[in-house]
């Protein structure tokens, strides 16, 4: 019997989807594996599981034992988010989720002309588009539930460990969580690549591999 029964654990997982129509838009590499693993090993640990899912992302084999959600950009994951810990008893929250740090501001065609029109863009020229900063979801969370446990992730594009490191520690102190996982981005192409599991207090963990890295992090959730 895992000593996370009885508790609730929202997983968010894959990339989010930013719309430029109703037919064209961006994305990332995430394909929502470690949201899966964390979401499998939730369960094993007896947890309720709430997995939000990107529009591309996998499932977890074990989806039907799961209230499962998608979301599209990251202003719906974040809506969704805080309707959850502000509406359900969510205990844990793991924002595994790899978000948009850009949204579309405005289109314009070459000739300079703000492209008002939703459906679709004319496919003969190149638009020119103008982009703002997307808002950093995985900071607003204590806001909106101060009680939750809060897990975030940090991706940086280095072999440097300290450096990744340092980043992950900001990023956990700027949004009051209880740990960190850093990965270097080098992970979105293969599964074995080391994570760092790092805690508010106490020493970093290396893990190798995704899978590991999430029935490790249930550990440290469980003895926390």
């Amino acid at each position: 019997m895992g000593t996370l029964r009885g508790k609730t654990v929202l997983i968010t997982s894959g990339g989010t989807l930013e719309k430029w129509d109703r037919v064209r838009g961006h994305t990332n590499l995430s394909k929502g594996s470690m949201g899966c693993y964390l979401a499998e090993a939730a369960l094993e640990a007896g947890a309720n599981v709430l997995y939000m899912h990107g529009y591309f992302a996998q499932l977890p084999a074990n989806k039907d034992k799961m209230r499962t959600i998608r979301f599209e950009g990251i202003e719906d994951l974040g809506d969704k988010v805080r309707h959850a810990v502000q509406e359900e008893h969510v205990d844990i929250v793991i924002m595994a989720a790899a978000g948009s740090d850009w949204l579309i501001d405005k289109v314009y065609d070459q000739s300079g002309n703000l492209m008002e029109e939703a459906g679709k863009m004319p496919s003969d020229e190149p638009p020119i588009i103008h982009f703002k900063k997307a808002p950093k979801v995985l900071g607003q969370i204590k806001g909106w539930q101060p009680k939750v446990t809060l897990v975030g992730f940090k991706l940086e594009a280095t072999d440097d460990e300290e450096f990744l490191l340092s980043r992950a520690r900001l990023r956990m102190e700027s949004a009051n969580a209880q740990f960190m996982v850093a990965n270097s981005s080098q992970s979105l192409y293969g599964g074995d690549e080391p994570h760092w599991i790092v805690p508010a207090k106490g020493k970093p963990m290396k893990v190798m591999g995704k899978q590991k890295t999430a029935t490790a992090l249930m550990d440290c959730l469980q003895n926390d």
